[in-house]
């Protein structure tokens, strides 16, 4: 049973924008929930009502924003998973997510807490939207059963490589070629 007020969606709006804005302004170090809320014209309460911490409200609004969904079913497991990997490169590689992921990722591995709720806020849907990827290519009998976890780590490896480690830009066809790697670890039949 749900009790108090629904949440506005002006609320999450307002907030969004305003974390944008003061990460513009102050960087990731320089954000707080108490700035947010000034500039989003709205209570801490509010902000604490969507997110438990300064790290997943940013990363909710910045770099992944709504829960996600899977792409559409292209009709084959690597279609799909390129698909999903050039999603995944556009909201890492965009300015916003650039800038504040390294801190936002020192946030989370230094509080266990912290990245459990990581985990079960962020990680869990995308391996969840994997998972019925993963789903679609048994059904059409292209692999037996898979692991969402490891699907989702042999896609995420690469492109974090590329945009944090070596600090550069995803080359091109960097999702196909993921897709088509995927793939091949999965034993899927092309």
């Amino acid at each position: 049973m749900n009790r108090g007020r629904p949440r506005s969606g002006h609320v999450d709006e307002a907030v969004v924008a305003a974390v944008r804005e003061v990460l513009a302004e102050t960087g990731y170090q320089g954000l707080s929930i108490d700035r947010v809320a000034a500039r989003a014209g709205v209570g801490k309460a509010g902000i604490y009502r969507r997110w438990r911490s300064k790290a997943e409200m940013v990363f909710a609004a910045v770099v992944h924003g709504p829960r996600p969904s899977p792409p559409a079913d292209s009709g084959t497991l690597r279609g799909d998973l390129a698909a999903l990997a050039e999603h995944i490169i556009a909201l890492l590689a965009a300015p916003g997510a650039r800038s504040v992921l390294p801190g936002l990722l020192a946030d989370v591995s230094g509080d266990p807490a912290l990245a459990a709720r990581f985990a079960a806020g962020f990680v869990d849907f995308e391996r969840a939207v994997l998972a019925e990827i993963l789903g679609r290519a048994a059904d059409r009998g292209e692999i037996a059963a898979a692991d969402p976890a490891f699907a989702h780590a042999l896609l995420l490896g690469p492109i974090f490589t590329y945009l944090f480690l070596v600090g550069g830009d995803a080359p091109a066809g960097l999702a196909d070629r993921l897709a088509g790697a995927v793939v091949a670890a999965l034993g899927a039949k092309e």
